[in-house]
């Protein structure tokens, strides 16, 4: 089988592996790594995963991509070490069910991809002997499940951005506790700010000197893991060639990403529900067709979310035969119609957000986080317009409730019950950097901080 190659959707770069891809994280272009053809998997492959633990799943999926690259011993491995936790799917009424991503090492969906990639590019590292920086903006959990994959990790030195007043103090916490290799920077500004200062410092060339990639979801490597836990549910809850709903709440859209690179190596999806919060971009230009970006950025209780351009849709774009740049302007439309049918989404406003956290409680003693209020919600906006007709459903919980404790407090007068690692991380004092949203500074910082390591 050959190697399945990257081209960047600018399409003025080189396509690469995915050991190029995955280490330079951005093309040259400024434009994503996405697959030029994916490589699919038979029906009777995916029938098959019913009988398999995760960790061979994610095998099974991730060796599709790493033919030539990676030993299958060694690719095997790393998926028994990474993938060490419970993925629960439970149960809320007839065939819908929550899948429960909070289960990692900091409570968030984002483990499933960081510690899966700490593994591949550590490896890479010391087959060559290079060092690398991992730059990386994060809206709430992205930034702490990359310190903690990547924390002490050889060869690897770790930026983390966020906005200082939209993250939740346990998000911010599960990052600013650790030391070594690790730096986080609170930036005066909102995460847009922040995901612009670290695509800005990718092309910059002064930065030439610091072998910089990201962990973002810009980086392929944070797809393709997100793609497993949809083969997972359905393995769980379909039957073989049964097609299944999904709805995810959408941020950057690496998420809803990881479906649809399912859904293109051959996973039946009946419908992605990709609702948002406030920053209403993509469910605009769905209705449309006319793309203008939410500029500053709306700043929800679903802080993960607060995204006014979506990296991703550029890949999304892609897939609908569209080209769109990262600065969000569309050179060629995708096939609209396609994607009004194979996708449904709606802007859930904080007031319903709330309403449906305390609804979702009382009718089924069910305790969703904002985010995953965000995904139930949509649901319903999607079921109000079409029926699910018997089909399995899966609504995605992507974080702990208890990341979220004065929200939760607020909506239900009590707190919920706080994981032991989340716990231990609060209690342990903080280090950070903090600096204005010029990337100037930011610029001066890195190579500061490279000439001082």
């Amino acid at each position: 089988m050959a190697a399945t190659l990257f081209h960047s959707t600018n399409g003025q770069s080189p396509a690469v592996n995915l050991r190029v891809a995955l280490m330079a994280g951005q093309a040259p272009d400024r434009g994503l790594y996405f697959p030029e053809q994916f490589p699919t998997l038979a029906p009777a492959e995916i029938a098959a995963f019913a009988q398999l633990p995760y960790s061979e799943i994610a095998f099974r999926v991730l060796a599709k991509y790493t033919e030539g690259i990676l030993s299958a011993d060694a690719l095997a491995a790393m998926c028994r070490e990474a993938y060490n936790f419970d993925l629960p799917l439970e149960r809320v009424y007839d065939r819908v069910h929550v899948m429960r991503l909070d289960q990692g090492p900091t409570a968030s969906f984002k483990d499933f991809a960081a510690r899966m990639m700490a593994r591949l590019l550590g490896r890479f590292l010391h087959e060559d002997g290079k060092q690398l920086t991992i730059l990386t903006a994060t809206s709430g959990d992205t930034g702490a499940a990359v310190a903690h994959a990547f924390h002490n990790v050889p060869g690897i030195r770790v930026i983390v951005l966020f906005p200082l007043n939209e993250v939740s103090v346990s998000q911010r916490k599960l990052m600013t506790t650790l030391r070594g290799n690790v730096r986080t920077v609170a930036i005066d500004g909102k995460f847009d700010d922040c995901q612009a200062m670290v695509k800005q410092a990718f092309a910059d060339p002064t930065l030439q000197c610091i072998p910089l990639s990201s962990a973002n979801s810009i980086n392929i490597g944070r797809l393709l893991p997100q793609s497993i836990y949809y083969f997972y549910a359905a393995s769980r809850l379909a039957q073989p060639g049964e097609p299944i709903v999904f709805s995810v709440p959408s941020g950057n859209f690496g998420d809803m990403m990881g479906a649809v690179v399912a859904r293109q190596m051959g996973l039946p999806i009946r419908k992605l529900v990709t609702s948002v919060n406030d920053n209403d971009a993509f469910p605009r230009f769905l209705a449309t067709g006319h793309y203008e970006k939410v500029v500053p950025s709306r700043n929800s209780v679903s802080n993960a979310m607060n995204v006014g351009h979506p990296s991703n849709l550029a890949r999304l774009v892609m897939v609908y035969g569209g080209r769109m740049d990262e600065t969000g302007r569309i050179h060629q439309l995708p096939d609209l119609a396609a994607m009004r049918r194979d996708l449904f989404s709606s802007s859930i406003s904080d007031e319903r957000t709330r309403v449906t956290i305390r609804e979702v409680w009382t009718k089924y003693q069910l305790l969703l986080e904002p985010h995953g209020a965000v995904a139930w919600r949509g649901f319903q906006d999607w079921q109000a317009q079409e029926a699910l007709n018997g089909l399995p459903a899966v609504i995605l919980e992507t974080a702990n409730p208890a990341k979220f404790p004065e929200e939760i407090e607020k909506n239900m007068g009590w707190s919920p019950d706080v994981p032991p690692a989340m716990a231990a991380a609060i209690q342990q004092p903080e280090d950070f950097d903090r600096m204005g949203a010029v990337y100037e500074k930011f610029r001066t910082y890195l190579l500061q901080h490279h000439t001082a390591t």
